[in-house]
């Protein structure tokens, strides 16, 4: 038996968690949740009360949040080699636009989407200013990338943040800036993300055809 479960729904955020499962290499088991039913049963809300996926259980330990999901598969499979050591000065940029994906990015493109956009008042006291500010931030990050976020290292913090990018382009979230695509085409050729999205895409419900 696995000893880590991985909980979630193919039409969510669980991709992320997938991906960086895969990236791991390590078995898993998974249990497919259904939105307004099995993730809202009491059973998986004592695993994540928020009544959302994706969520993990690695022996006894619980995680839930996407971000949070990566570093600590990342922390908890150090021979992956998907951080920088706690010693390395690349930690800190590390937890930094780790950090910066799971705040301002996420919500900034979330409160775009549903179309609200805080006033210049309003913007110093929201963390992450204007959603403007947030994409010019991300885009001069993403054209240091050499090839990756960290330099020549491929770590989760290209899974989190990548996926952001790639599915904010991919879905029209998030502004096609110069880089994004270059970027998002580099981390997405890679056999772990296509294995995940091979995975994804067969659990996927059927869309029945009509006939015309």
């Amino acid at each position: 038996m696995a000893n880590l479960t991985f909980y979630t729904n193919p039409m969510s955020r669980g991709q992320i968690a997938r991906w960086m499962l895969e990236e791991v290499g390590e078995p898993y088991e998974q249990v497919l949740l259904e939105y307004g039913g099995s993730m809202k049963a009491p059973d998986y809300l004592a695993i994540n009360p928020m009544g959302k996926v994706p969520a993990i259980r690695h022996g006894e330990v619980v995680v839930t949040e996407g971000a949070a999901i990566c570093a600590y598969l990342a922390d908890a499979f150090p021979e992956k080699d998907l951080a920088p050591a706690l010693t390395d000065p690349l930690r800190a940029a590390y937890y930094r636009w780790l950090f910066f994906g799971a705040g301002p990015v996420e919500t900034a493109v979330t409160n775009t989407y549903l179309k609200w956009e805080p006033t210049p008042e309003q913007s110093m006291m929201v963390g992450y200013g204007s959603y403007a500010k947030v994409l010019d931030v991300l885009q001069d990050l993403v054209a240091q990338a050499r090839p990756y976020l960290l330099g020549d290292r491929f770590t989760a913090l290209d899974v989190y943040l990548g996926s952001q990018i790639a599915w904010g382009i991919g879905f029209g979230t998030m502004e096609k800036r110069p880089g994004f695509e270059d970027y998002v085409a580099r981390i997405t050729d890679r056999p772990a993300y296509r294995k995940a999205k091979e995975i994804d895409a067969a659990l996927m419900p059927k869309r029945e055809v009509h006939p015309a």
